[in-house]
């Protein structure tokens, strides 16, 4: 004999399906803000210096062309871990300094037909700023993401 699904037989496989879906978002979204916070950042490396480059980072959008870690639009290179791809070492703030400005200033102005970075005439202690905001976003657990090549 066939048996037929009543509306309360419904009804309770819709709920509990709901609930059972509603408990694995819940808890991937908790397992996730625990990993944010407690293993992939590592909070005592955030100096003034960090804050100050993002600021700067966001003050001139720099994501509406560059992405970083992932995240902004894709007109110009990956900047989360730009740091590895030209061989600046960890805590070496000065390298990473001379290697931003360099970068920056050297990037054509009015060639027509290629993409532009625009000169933002940052100071010296901006560069700075920004260049320990890039190492410290190279620092960043990312699980491997993106995939550090140079192309």
């Amino acid at each position: 004999m066939r048996e037929v699904m009543t509306k309360s037989m419904a009804r309770n496989i819709f709920y509990g399906g709901s609930v059972f879906f509603i408990l694995i978002f819940v808890g991937l979204s908790v397992h996730s803000h625990r990993y944010i916070v407690t293993t992939s950042t590592d909070r005592a490396t955030l100096t003034d210096s960090v804050a100050h480059g993002k600021h700067i980072w966001e003050q001139h959008s720099c994501v509406n062309c560059h992405t970083i870690l992932g995240e902004g639009a894709y007109f110009a290179p990956e900047v989360g871990n730009v740091m590895d791809r030209w061989g600046v070492e960890p805590g070496d703030n000065e390298e990473a300094f001379e290697m931003l400005k360099a970068w920056m200033d050297s990037m054509p102005s009015g060639v027509e037909g290629r993409r532009q970075m625009p000169n933002f005439n940052l100071t010296d202690d901006e560069y700075r700023a920004l260049a320990d905001f890039l190492l410290w976003t190279n620092t960043i657990r990312t699980q491997d993401w993106p995939p550090n090549d140079a192309g």
